[in-house]
C-alpha cells in the first residue's frame, strides 16, 4: 500500500469540520486503500459489499453503541438499503463519533440517500495518482501520462487494453446501471468515450446529440451522471459580463490521461499528444488543491482563450496557463483575457522540477512554474 499523506490530512482536515466525510472516486482510484490506511487501532472497516453487515447496521443506535471505535468506515455504503439513515444516527447521537463513508458517485446523486446529511458531512474527491505523488509509487511523469493515474494501471508493468476495457465494463454495471437505473449501456458508453476522444474540448450538447443518434436530453443525463461519478470534469465559462466572452459551453475533461490516451487510440504517445495530456494533469492539481473553488476557463468570440482560471477575492482571478514547451506559449489569450479582467496573477505551468520564475511574453509578466508551485486555496498570496 502506498501512502498518499496529501489525501489523509485532507481527510482529517474534513473530520475538524464535520463527524461525515463522504469519500467519492472513480472505481479504482484507491478509496479502500485510503480508508484500510487509517490507524486500524482506531478503526472499524465495514465493507458493505458483504451480507453481514446490513444486519449488523440494521439498529444503527445499537450498532454505534457497541462499535468500540472511535472512526467507523462503511466502505461502499450505497450497498446498504437505508444509508443515510445509518450515517445520520451516528451523526446526530454519538458526538466524538468520525464516520468515513465511501461511494462511487456525490451522496446527493443517488437515489437511495433520502437525506443529503446537510451540516453534518463533508465531501473528498479522491483523484488519480497527483503529478506531487509520483515519487512516492516509483512512476515517472511519461508513464503516468500515458498510463494514467489509477493506482493498479499506474504500478503496471505497461498498458494493457483490457484493464481499460474492463474496466468500461464495470463502471456502467455497479457505478451507473445500479445507482442510477441506466438501461443502454450501447448509447451510455458511447457517450463516454466520445467525450473522452474530445476530452478538453467544448462540448456542444445539441451537436454531440446528433453525432450519437440520441436526443439532446440523454446527452443531459448522461453527462449528469459522468459528472457525478468524476468520470469526467465539466469546466464552466469564466465570464464577466462582456458580450465578447463565451458563457455557454463548458468544457469536458475526462478524468484520467490513460483513458484519455487509450479512447484516443494514442499507443504509444507522440511528444505531439504530451501537450494535452499535461493539461488534464494540471487540471486535476487544481482541483486537488482548490475543492472549494469553481475552476474555469475563458474564451472568446474571436477564440483567444485562458486555460484555466482561478477566481480570487474583489474580482481578480489567475489565469493558468499549460505547455510541455515553454516557449510554445502564445500569449494572446492572456492579453484578451487581462484586457477584461486586470486584476489576479499570470502562471504559465510546465512539467519540470526548477525553481519559479518570471518572464515576459508579449509585456505580460507571467510566473514560470510547476503545479506544485501554484498557490492552494488555503495559502496566503
Amino acid at each position: 500500500m502506498v501512502p498518499r499523506p496529501f489525501w489523509t490530512r485532507r481527510m482529517e482536515a474534513c473530520w475538524r469540520e464535520a463527524p461525515v466525510l463522504w469519500l467519492t472516486g472513480v472505481r479504482r482510484s484507491g478509496k479502500t486503500s485510503l480508508a484500510r490506511s487509517l490507524d486500524p487501532e482506531r478503526t472499524l472497516h465495514l465493507d458493505c459489499d458483504l451480507p453481514s453487515v446490513e444486519g449488523m447496521v440494521r439498529d444503527p443506535a445499537l450498532f454505534f453503541r457497541d462499535c468500540g471505535k472511535p472512526v467507523v468506515v462503511f466502505d461502499e455504503i450505497h450497498r446498504l438499503p437505508d444509508p443515510s439513515r445509518v450515517l445520520k444516527v451516528g451523526a446526530d447521537h454519538f458526538p466524538g463519533l468520525r464516520i468515513l463513508a465511501t461511494g462511487s458517485s456525490t451522496l446527493e446523486a443517488s437515489g437511495k440517500f433520502r437525506d443529503t446529511l446537510a451540516g453534518r458531512k463533508r465531501t473528498l474527491r479522491l483523484l488519480p495518482v497527483l503529478a506531487e505523488e509520483l515519487p512516492a509509487f516509483g512512476a515517472t511523469l511519461a508513464r503516468r501520462l500515458h498510463q494514467g493515474g489509477l493506482p493498479q494501471a499506474l504500478l503496471a508493468e505497461g498498458k494493457p487494453p483490457s484493464f481499460f476495457r474492463e474496466w468500461l465494463d464495470s463502471f456502467f454495471a455497479f457505478d451507473v446501471q445500479r445507482l442510477f437505473g441506466i438501461r443502454s449501456a450501447e448509447r451510455f458508453n458511447a457517450f463516454f468515450e466520445f467525450l473522452l476522444r474530445q476530452s478538453g474540448g467544448l462540448l456542444d450538447r445539441s451537436r454531440a446529440a446528433a453525432a450519437l443518434g440520441v436526443a439532446r436530453p440523454t446527452v443531459e443525463s448522461h453527462l449528469a451522471v459522468l459528472e457525478a461519478t468524476g468520470a469526467v470534469t465539466v469546466v464552466r465559462p469564466f465570464h464577466g459580463g462582456s458580450r465578447r466572452e463565451i458563457v455557454k459551453m463548458p468544457r469536458v475533461y475526462g478524468f484520467d490521461t490513460g483513458f484519455v490516451s487509450f479512447a484516443r487510440g494514442w499507443e504509444p504517445l507522440r511528444s505531439e499528444d504530451l501537450g494535452a495530456l499535461w493539461e488534464h494533469l494540471v487540471l486535476e492539481h487544481l482541483l486537488a488543491h482548490h475543492p472549494w473553488t469553481a475552476i474555469g476557463f475563458w474564451r472568446d468570440s474571436a477564440g483567444r482563450e485562458v486555460d484555466f482560471v482561478i477566481p480570487r477575492a474583489r474580482g481578480a482571478a489567475d489565469a493558468v496557463e499549460c505547455k510541455w514547451n515553454p516557449a510554445d506559449l502564445d500569449p494572446a489569450g492572456l492579453r484578451a483575457f487581462r484586457g477584461l479582467h486586470p486584476g489576479g496573477r499570470n502562471w504559465l505551468v510546465v512539467p519540470g522540477d526548477g525553481p519559479p520564475h518570471a518572464r515576459r511574453f508579449g509585456g505580460l509578466e507571467v510566473t514560470v512554474c510547476g503545479p506544485g508551485d501554484l498557490p492552494s486555496a488555503a495559502e496566503p498570496r
